[in-house]
């Protein structure tokens, strides 16, 4: 990919970044464990746990890979190789960890892509908030994973090739 091209995907992607960083930090900081349980049984509990937790992972490989970009955009003279490495693990820890989060209190139901309803799947009915913050950024994840579908397994056979993975 020429070096315009990945500097435009870094510029992109960091934008797109900033706005996801942004809710998820309105809602970890409006919210904790207490507020979000409406019953007080054992399984929500964990589920609340397990989400929070689930968010708050996301939230910093988001902000580490924010930095990332940042650091490569910012650079006297535009680093493809570790613009790319930065992509790569935009798409790796980012992008996989909200569509394959730890304690799997949502899923993304493929079958509901294309139907124009919402695709991601909760475990169990959550508050409206904790809905609403999964439901205000997957769109900007989805994009990510569009934009970015190049470095779930081209980059890394590229790496390879070259004898530097």
């Amino acid at each position: 990919m020429s070096a315009a091209n990945v500097q435009k995907l870094c510029e992109t992607s960091r934008e797109k970044l900033k706005s996801a960083i942004e809710t998820l930090e309105v809602f970890l900081n409006q919210y904790s464990l207490p507020q979000l349980l409406t019953e007080q049984d054992e399984e929500t509990e964990r589920f609340y746990k397990g989400f929070l937790s689930d968010l708050r992972h996301l939230l910093v490989f988001s902000e580490v890979s924010y930095e990332k970009l940042g650091i490569a955009l910012r650079r006297a003279s535009f680093d493809v190789d570790f613009a790319e490495k930065a992509l790569y693990h935009l798409y790796h820890h980012s992008v996989n960890n909200f569509f394959y989060p730890k304690n799997e209190c949502y899923s993304e139901d493929g079958r509901y892509a294309y139907t124009g309803q919402d695709a991601i799947r909760f475990r169990k009915k959550p508050v409206r908030a904790a809905r609403d913050v999964i439901m205000d950024i997957t769109k900007v994840f989805e994009e990510l994973r569009d934009d970015l579908t190049y470095y779930e397994s081209d980059y890394l056979t590229q790496r390879r090739m070259q004898g530097q993975a």
